[in-house]
Formats: C-alpha cells, structure tokens, sequence
C-alpha cells in the first residue's frame, strides 16, 4: 500500500481513502496502491461495501501531469496498461461501492468514479474529461464507461469540450446519483451502502457481474450470463437460507453468512 491511498474498514463498509495533497493526483504509486487497495477490500470476508473518499475538499484532480509531461510513445505504451488496471481493479471489487466526491473529480478522478456502482456529490463538486485541453483523450476508462453511463452524445460531449459539469448537472444526465451538502457526502455515501452489510454476498457478487458483463454483451449473450450466474447461487448456503426463511416467516427477515 501507499501513504497516499489507506484502508479503514468500519461496521462491514470499507473507505479506501486517497490522501495526496493537495489535490490528490493519481501518479504511478497512487494508481499501484488503488489497484492493491481494491484487490484487498474485494477478498476480505469482513468487508461487505465500499466507498472510494478523496477528503472533504477534493476528490481526484486528475493523473499527474508533471509525471507525465516527458513520457514518449514507448513510455506510454507501456504505462497506460498500468494506467487502465488500477480502474479496471477498482471497477471488478465484486462488492457494492460508491465514490464520494467533494470538489474536483477531472480526468483520471472522475474515471475512478466512474468505476464505481455509485457516486454521491456534494454540492461545491466539478466534474469532467478535460484531458482534450492536453490534447489527448482519456486513457483510464473515462471514453468508454462514461459513454455507457450518460449514453454517446453526452459522453462526446464532455469529452471533445473538456468542460467541467456541476453537480446538479452531473444529477440531471446520470453521471452522478445524489448531490448533498459537502459535509454530509461521506454520510450519505455510507447510508448509500449500508443496507448491503449482512447481505447475501455472493447474490451481490453475481448481481453485480450480471448487470456489468451484460452491459458489454448483446442480449441473448447477457441472457445467458444472467442463466448461469442466477443457477450458481443454488450452490450456496444463503440461498437455501433465503428461500427457506421466506416460507416460514415471509420476506426481508433472512439472516444471510455470506456463504
């Protein structure tokens, strides 16, 4: 791990928490220690959900710039598959996670957000791509799973401008779910998650693969991911759990262990 990027788990949620002033840009190390950090929060049995904090002031300004500004091609190619792991990592915990986002969330901060189920912002928040104005384009996710979450037409929109978006914009084009006061976006993203604590884990699990590999497939394929998934579950001791406690005493009242 990293001085940068720690792990606090509390009541079954984890914060993997960025911590690189004064704005959090994601260098090499950061981007190493995200990856280990998810790595690390998805095999843990005590850990149910996650959230991804970046502070009260910022959440991620971006990849660092001046690490990057001397790279050549060869440098690069090399780096971006780095560059794509530490999202691709963050985006496979096979658990519930939410960003919490205060302040700035551009370039590779908002493609950590992006790897996210969820994303809560304050009210003060920015949002953006803004790696146009670099004269690049995203490279950790941000072309792809923005478009899959806004639809095209936006997604090249605050792509090909590089344009910050407000948090009541980000709400009204699904980028983000809640906007709250900033002091309460940690509370909120925690609230967010919390009823998935004692859950059955592996429904999550495989609720969780079943909507993002769909997404990626055409419907018959994604049908049958959904098939093979949802037959899984009959494997496991929470589902015999489920069923049974719903016969007997009706539903919502299951016990789950998570096995």
């Amino acid at each position: 791990m990293s001085e940068s990027v720690r792990v606090e788990v509390d009541g079954g949620i984890a914060t993997i928490r960025l911590d690189r002033p004064p704005m959090n840009a994601l260098n090499a190390e950061v981007q190493g220690a995200l990856a280990a950090a998810a790595t690390e929060v998805g095999e843990r049995r005590d850990v149910s959900a996650v959230i991804v904090y970046g502070g009260e002031k910022v959440f991620a300004a971006g990849a660092d710039i001046k690490e990057m500004e001397g790279m050549s091609y060869t440098d690069m190619a090399d780096h971006s598959v780095t560059l794509q792991h530490f999202t691709r990592a963050l985006a496979r915990i096979p658990k519930p996670t939410v960003a919490a986002i205060t302040g700035y969330a551009l370039g590779g901060g908002c493609e950590v957000a992006l790897a996210c189920d969820f994303r809560v912002a304050a009210k003060n928040a920015k949002l953006g791509q803004p790696e146009i104005l670099l004269g690049i384009i995203p490279g950790a996710g941000g072309t792809q799973r923005l478009a899959r979450l806004v639809g095209p037409a936006r997604a090249k929109d605050l792509v090909f401008s590089g344009r910050f978006v407000s948090a009541d914009e980000a709400l009204s084009i699904g980028l983000v779910d809640e906007v709250v006061e900033a002091e309460d976006v940690y509370a909120a993203a925690r609230r967010r998650v919390e009823p998935y604590v004692g859950g059955p884990a592996h429904a999550l699990r495989a609720a969780k693969e079943a909507v993002d590999r769909g997404l990626e497939a055409d419907l018959e394929t994604g049908l049958e991911i959904e098939r093979m998934l949802f037959a899984s579950l009959f494997a496991t001791k929470d589902r015999e759990t489920g069923m049974r406690s719903f016969v007997e005493n009706g539903p919502g009242k299951a016990k789950f262990e998570g096995r």
